[in-house]
């Protein structure tokens, strides 16, 4: 068989058993700055360009971490990233949640030193040197823009938001057993290595990855904290709301019961109990239209199964939500699993009361057992998987 022959190349021989020459002569950056961002187009070029006032005489880096958003953010980003290398930005894909944003591009830095901060412009960027210098000069492993330290102040939330803020605030401290005026601060800077003992420990959930990181750390971190005045939103609307608000609620219970309990089980269990009510009203409305108590059972229950699954998708499992066939082939699966849970919940119960002769523990029992099954079963093959 003839060989192909190719024409002679001026360009240089490169030796394929060797690595490629490594110009080492451009340092990386001391100091990377984490944006998480969704929806933020208007905010992109003004922060880039108050970040870079801010930060004269320091090598730093930006790196937007984007989920996916609908209205080019992103498309800012490679814009300004072809004209400075400090500019970079990670598109996330079926991924949602501030904190696991974070914590994404906090882990894709070589920078010794790391920052997280909102892109609504509402945090102070000319803080960054003050807090890179307390760092630098070894004072502690953690500094915390803080709104409620004082000197500080939150003008920049609304009346409504701020009681909300500082009842999370006052919840959070007297949960984590924190000293820390501000543990809902969404703005610090911390030292690389720090987030590299932490992150495997991370819950990724939510909005507050501060308290996740202060709640996590093997070790003492004894943060300091300096006052800035949170400034009102620039442009866009606001992500925080009520399911925000619920999934912070989750990782302080989850931090609290030190990993015993995570946030997603608790939340699947709180969508159990809706299943419940569903259940019971679908029932009851059956019996009463004199449809068969067997058929309105059998009707019941599948109605409740519909009803979690969607709940399920929409809450427990939001940051790898299912949709379009993916989603159809994700009510089969959920179904099926769910019951094998049924099964094996009315086999512990029968033979725990058979036993005992005790109907509560012996029910308590089946349906606890049933419940870790099914979200065993159901985050391993239903949103588990790539469906």
């Amino acid at each position: 068989m003839n060989q192909r022959q190719f024409p002679p190349s001026d360009a240089t021989t490169v030796d394929v058993g060797r690595p490629f020459p490594c110009d080492a002569s451009v340092p990386g950056p001391e100091l990377c700055i984490v944006v998480p961002t969704f929806n933020e187009r208007a905010n992109i070029e003004v922060l880039v360009d108050r970040v870079a006032l801010a930060l004269r005489g320091i090598d730093w880096e930006i790196i937007f971490v984007d989920d996916d958003s609908r209205d080019g953010t992103l498309d800012i980003v490679r814009r300004l990233g072809l004209a400075n290398r400090r500019v970079r930005g990670i598109r996330r894909i079926g991924r949602r949640g501030l904190s696991s944003a974070a914590i994404e591009g906090l882990l894709s830095t070589s920078a010794p030193f790391v920052a997280v901060m909102d892109g609504d412009l509402q945090h102070d960027e000319t803080l960054l040197p003050r807090m890179l210098a307390l760092l630098k000069a070894g004072a502690t492993a953690l500094v915390i823009a803080s709104r409620y330290a004082a000197g500080g102040g939150a003008d920049g939330l609304s009346p409504g938001r701020r009681r909300l803020s500082r009842a999370g605030v006052r919840l959070a401290r007297w949960l984590t057993k924190a000293d820390v005026r501000d543990p809902v601060s969404g703005f610090f800077m911390l030292r690389r290595e720090v987030v590299e003992l932490v992150a495997p420990r991370l819950s990724g959930v939510g909005t507050k990855i501060l308290i996740d990181l202060l709640a996590s750390s093997p070790r003492r971190l004894s943060p300091i904290e300096v006052p800035y005045q949170f400034r009102p939103r620039h442009a866009g609307e606001s992500k925080l709301n009520s399911l925000t608000a619920l999934e912070y609620l989750l990782l302080l219970a989850e931090k609290f019961s030190g990993h015993y309990f995570s946030h997603r089980f608790m939340m699947f269990g709180l969508v159990g109990a809706t299943g419940v009510v569903v259940n019971l009203a679908v029932l009851r409305v059956l019996l009463v239209l004199r449809v068969g108590p067997t058929e309105a059972a059998a009707a019941a229950t599948v109605t409740a199964m519909v009803s979690n699954f969607f709940l399920n998708n929409l809450l427990t499992y939001r940051d790898s939500r299912l949709g379009g066939w993916r989603a159809v082939r994700g009510l089969l699966s959920f179904m099926a699993v769910c019951c094998g849970g049924a099964l094996v919940n009315v086999a512990i119960f029968r033979e725990l009361y058979m036993v005992t002769g005790w109907w509560l523990p012996a029910g308590v029992a089946g349906a606890v057992v049933g419940a870790l099954i099914n979200y065993s079963l159901t985050q391993a093959f239903t949103w588990g998987s790539r469906l």
